[in-house]
């Protein structure tokens, strides 16, 4: 077993490996910035350890600084949670080389799979099911070859960010005029946002849901997936609510695609968590990306399969076999997951400051992940996600009743939060219903 673990990231995710951690008698190391020092998992953990100044280029992203952490204080591993370095191989390839365990896949994996090109490439070849597109990256130079790959798949086109992510590095373009201006806007923010410049395009899909697949792999060749997840309500291409099992999804087509995800992941020798997103139209999934590590929306798959993926990830990274089978892995009842930011639910305007009063709803099957505490401020510094409320019961109507009492008992006082905002879409017929795609949202809020 790791003996002791850095946990490089900050927030609700970090405290969440921390009592993983706790579970299996590991000992923790929280890094974090100088706005950090009261944090929850900071007060908690058995060490801590400043890595710098508030702004994350100076810490969470600062790679020397969190190795020589790892090295002060005897630790054995580093866990990177989601966001910041979790899905930079350079990272993952520093930590190993300096002798660290890298809690997540090997360095190698993490560029090939966070490429989207090359990820795409690889879903191919295995028979999973791709977005048509440009097959490869983008000479900003060669128009008219733009053009003519525009035309052959079919306006309306998606630019995309090749190194991108968290809905960053996107745009959409309608027809030749605007092709050019496209590729070039997109490929400056993508230089800004992920110091990769590559852009490729793909067929823009007017009204798909966006469903993803969780698998687990470890050292041994062993792979399963555990069911998918609807992220389909979204603002921005940022991730609202989430759901397991997604509403309409049969066991034929659960098996059909879960069996291509394991079968990809095994072919590229994957290990630990990931997801493999698609998007979902008129019956066919499309692969899009995955993410080499694990997602803000884990603990609905946590809910119905009883699987601990935090846990499974650091026992994978101690070496150790996966202890289920494909067979063993059993969907029970329905989850729902709410991300609470600390944010106006009207305007989306960041708030951070102090918490005076934090109340924490409960209940049968109520879960919620969250560092808050009376008393803590939110710095402004950092992505507004301040909790995660999830709801589970035995069908998709209890969990959603669930949920809303959840949200009515839940109290967040001295900040602004985006409660009322999901207060409201449960209150919608049509999320009740089930189904909706991923620009549901932004319609029904008048942002398209």
């Amino acid at each position: 077993m790791l003996e002791k673990v850095v946990i490089a990231n900050r927030g609700e995710i970090a405290l969440r490996i921390l009592r993983a951690c706790r579970e299996l008698g590991i000992k923790t190391v929280a890094v974090h910035s100088t706005a950090d020092y009261t944090l929850k998992h900071v007060l908690l953990a058995d060490e801590s350890v400043c890595i710098g100044p508030p702004p994350s280029a100076s810490s969470y992203l600062n790679m020397p600084a969190i190795i020589s952490a790892a090295e002060v204080t005897d630790s054995v591993a580093i866990h990177p949670g989601y966001g910041f370095l979790s899905e930079n191989a350079d990272f993952a390839e520093r930590v190993e080389n300096s002798g660290f365990v890298f809690i997540g896949p090997k360095a190698e994996t993490i560029r090939v799979m966070g490429d989207k090109v090359s990820a795409i490439k690889v879903m191919k070849q295995h028979g999973v099911p791709c977005v048509p597109g440009s097959d490869g990256h983008l000479n900003p130079e060669q128009h008219e070859e733009n053009l003519r790959i525009a035309r052959d798949i079919g306006y309306p086109v998606i630019i995309k960010a090749s190194g991108g992510g968290g809905g960053r590095g996107m745009r959409v373009v309608h027809s030749d005029a605007s092709l050019l201006n496209a590729i070039n806007i997109t490929q400056v923010e993508a230089l800004a946002a992920f110091g990769n410049d590559q852009v490729y395009m793909e067929k823009f899909l007017e009204r798909p849901r966006h469903i993803e697949f969780q698998v687990l792999a470890d050292h041994h060749g062993n792979v399963i997936h555990l069911g998918e997840r609807d992220c389909s309500m979204q603002r921005r291409h940022q991730k609202v609510i989430e759901e397991a099992p997604a509403p309409g999804m049969t066991a034929r087509q659960r098996r059909m695609m879960g069996e291509r995800c394991v079968e990809a992941c095994r072919a590229v020798g994957y290990r630990s968590a990931g997801t493999l997103e698609f998007l979902y139209q008129d019956g066919e999934f499309y692969f899009i990306e995955m993410n080499t590590r694990i997602q803000v929306e884990h603990p609905v798959t946590e809910a119905i399969t009883g699987i601990d993926l935090v846990k499974a990830q650091l026992l994978i990274a101690a070496g150790e076999r996966l202890p289920y089978t494909q067979g063993d892995v059993q969907i029970r009842g329905h989850a729902i997951e709410c991300r609470i930011n600390a944010e106006d639910s009207k305007t989306f305007v960041p708030s951070p400051g102090p918490i005076r009063l934090w109340h924490a709803p409960g209940g049968p099957g109520i879960r919620v992940d969250s560092h808050l505490y009376s008393g803590y401020s939110v710095p402004p510094h950092y992505d507004s996600l301040i909790g995660k409320v999830i709801a589970h019961a035995e069908t998709r109507e209890a969990a959603i009743a669930r949920m809303k009492n959840a949200l009515a008992e839940m109290v967040i006082e001295g900040i602004n939060t985006n409660i009322a905002l999901h207060q409201e879409i449960f209150n919608h017929a049509a999320f009740r219903a089930g189904g909706q795609d991923i620009h549901y949202l932004e319609r029904r809020l008048g942002l398209r």
